[in-house]
């Protein structure tokens, strides 16, 4: 909001002179100048056999070591690469260099896929998810130290007692932006050792004295990266719909987006939080039947504080449709930019309309258009 300024004072002279000076107007206060950021979050990164296939197949082109998955993730890098701050969810674990790699029940990926994510322009990973503790407590430090060693920030798991303690906060535009992440379980896998703060599962008030933590470390935007929701359903889960109106409620978080369903969710705003249900897939290449786990979503909202405020808030909320492509060469397609120049890859044109048709209907579902969502534009 615009300062008043200062009234003007009328002036006196002094002295033998008949002459006075003419009031003058001081000039306005300048008002302070709106800050501003824009966010980024995409899928789940679930790397099945197939996709290492076409990391080698991909490295041997590029001639950028073994496994190379950016020509993957090419797809997308315009929007991650251009957001002020980008975040991507690693769902499973790394193995060491030079594997043994394994898929599905029991993962344990390629650790190529850091450096990737990196250079495509990711700046933090939330870690908290099923398959964390899938190889253990070795796979747990192998992960961290390969984001690390890959610069790439992280939250939601941690190596040591005093790791989980930490807030992971990154400085956006001058700005301090927290970021949380949690899991609704671990597929019933014991924490390696007993040592219960190796990754965050989801509890409201574990949440919500979290926030608190980082805002008295000086966040001025709080993000819950969720790893929740049923399986392939594009509807919220009992869980989704009972807490996280109350996480956007409390005030402390700015932003809730969600992992897990490997399928497209609902956007939806609830007070002054956006809450996103279900991003989908970044890459993946699942065995079960369904087109949409090969579906899904990258969102960006630019957070504005106007001059003067004490809060940031959401001055646009946006979303991509993504496709990643079943046949080779595997590729995460910007299904709109695919329609738009034609270059369909290894899939075609009738099936990325299904997936924006599909996409478009789930997102905007939940009033999310009405209150100001809309597609970003290409």
């Amino acid at each position: 909001m615009d300062d008043a300024g200062t009234a003007p004072r009328a002036s006196s002279s002094t002295g033998s002179s008949a002459l006075t000076t003419p009031p003058t107007t001081p000039a306005p206060s300048p008002t302070p100048e709106s800050e501003q950021f824009t966010l980024v979050a995409t899928g789940d990164v679930l790397l099945h056999e197939s996709l290492w296939a076409q990391a080698r197949a991909d490295a041997e082109d590029t001639g950028r070591g073994v496994m190379d998955f950016r020509p993957m993730l090419a797809g997308v890098k315009p929007y991650v690469r251009d957001a002020d701050v980008a975040l991507c969810h690693l769902e499973t674990p790394l193995a060491p260099a030079g594997g043994p790699y394994s898929a599905y029940p029991s993962f344990s990926g390629p650790p190529q896929i850091a450096k990737a994510l990196a250079s495509t322009g990711y700046d933090v990973c939330s870690t908290a998810s099923n398959h964390t503790f899938d190889q253990g407590a070795a796979g747990v430090d192998r992960t961290l130290d390969g984001l690390d060693e890959a610069g790439v920030e992280h939250a939601g798991s941690a190596r040591s007692a005093r790791e989980s303690k930490r807030i992971t906060m990154l400085d956006v535009n001058g700005v301090k932006v927290a970021f949380l992440s949690y899991t609704y379980g671990f597929n019933g896998v014991a924490y390696p050792g007993g040592q219960t703060w190796r990754a965050n599962e989801i509890s409201q008030q574990g949440i919500l004295d979290d926030a608190t933590r980082a805002r008295g470390a000086g966040a001025e935007v709080v993000v819950a990266a969720m790893h929740w929701g049923t399986e392939y359903s594009q509807t919220p889960s009992a869980q989704q719909e009972q807490l996280a109106p109350r996480l956007a409620r409390s005030g402390k978080l700015d932003l809730i987006i969600s992992h897990h369903a490997h399928v497209v969710e609902p956007v939806q705003k609830i007070s002054r939080t956006w809450v996103v249900y279900g991003l989908g897939n970044l890459v993946a290449d699942h065995s079960t039947p369904g087109d949409p786990n090969a579906e899904g979503l990258l969102t960006r909202f630019t957070f504005t504080r106007a001059g003067g405020a004490k809060r940031f808030t959401v001055s646009q909320a946006e979303y991509v449709p993504l496709l990643m492509t079943k046949q080779t060469p595997h590729r995460v397609l910007d299904v709109r930019e695919a329609l738009r120049t034609k270059d369909y890859g290894s899939t075609t044109r009738s099936r990325l309309q299904e997936a924006l048709r599909r996409t478009t209907r789930v997102v905007e579902s939940m009033g999310g258009r009405k209150k100001g969502l809309t597609q970003a534009a290409p």
